[in-house]
């Protein structure tokens, strides 16, 4: 799968992609533009199919069946079209995610079927993850080349959840929830750009087994 040399994961403006996708999330924001929509559905599977490289507006708003000047009236640029696309997908990923975590019965439970739910949605997206596949330097880069807020707004979301937990009394009310999270998402975020020859990412079994014996213990506060 071809992509462009630069998707633009992490936006220079005041919110990155991820930020944005998690406030949504949280916030569960209705996008009724029907047309709109149907452009994004469009623009998906095009890129998919084709990659964002070799895709143009015209493409996008022939598999929509709508006129090209639809598609500029909605997004002013194809730049502004990928990060829709892009955002959208990531948005899936946080909704998904939080209705996963509902089936485990404890906060350990949740941490590990949050781990591996993560890591297989994103790397078995067909967008996100050909993006890995394809340009894995981009990953790293979109994580450290923007003063890290890409990580922090990941970072934020998985904070909120072990808050959650520690208003619910399933974790300590000392346990530091914003550095637990710093790890924890840094411990996925090397699996999904740098490809591991020791771990099967493909094996749930194996990463469930990680989960709890390397994230599962970070649920106990610990001095350091």
């Amino acid at each position: 799968m071809e992509l462009a040399p630069s998707v633009p994961v992490a936006s220079s403006g005041p919110e990155s992609l991820l930020e944005r996708a998690y406030i949504d999330a949280l916030e569960q924001v209705d996008d009724s533009d029907e047309t709109r929509s149907r452009v994004l559905d469009s623009a998906y599977e095009q890129f998919c199919r084709m990659g964002i490289q070799r895709s143009t507006m015209e493409d996008v708003a022939r598999r929509a069946k709508v006129s090209r000047i639809t598609v500029y009236r909605r997004f002013a640029t194809k730049d502004a079209l990928v990060q829709q696309v892009i955002l959208r997908e990531f948005r899936r990923y946080f909704d998904q995610f939080l209705v996963d975590i509902k089936q485990a019965r404890t906060a350990a439970d949740r941490v590990v079927l949050g781990f591996v739910s993560s890591l297989h949605a994103i790397r078995r997206n067909p967008l996100i993850g050909g993006l890995i596949t394809a340009e894995p330097d981009l990953l790293v880069g979109s994580m450290i080349g923007d003063e890290g807020r890409t990580l922090a707004a990941v970072r934020q979301f998985v904070a909120g959840q072990l808050r959650h937990e520690q208003r619910a009394g399933h974790v300590s009310a000392e346990l530091d929830a914003e550095l637990v999270a710093e790890m924890m998402v840094r411990v996925s975020g090397s699996f999904l750009a740098i490809p591991s020859h020791l771990v099967d990412l493909d094996d749930d079994a194996q990463l469930a087994a990680l989960a709890r014996q390397f994230l599962v213990p970070m649920l106990e506060p610990r001095p350091i």
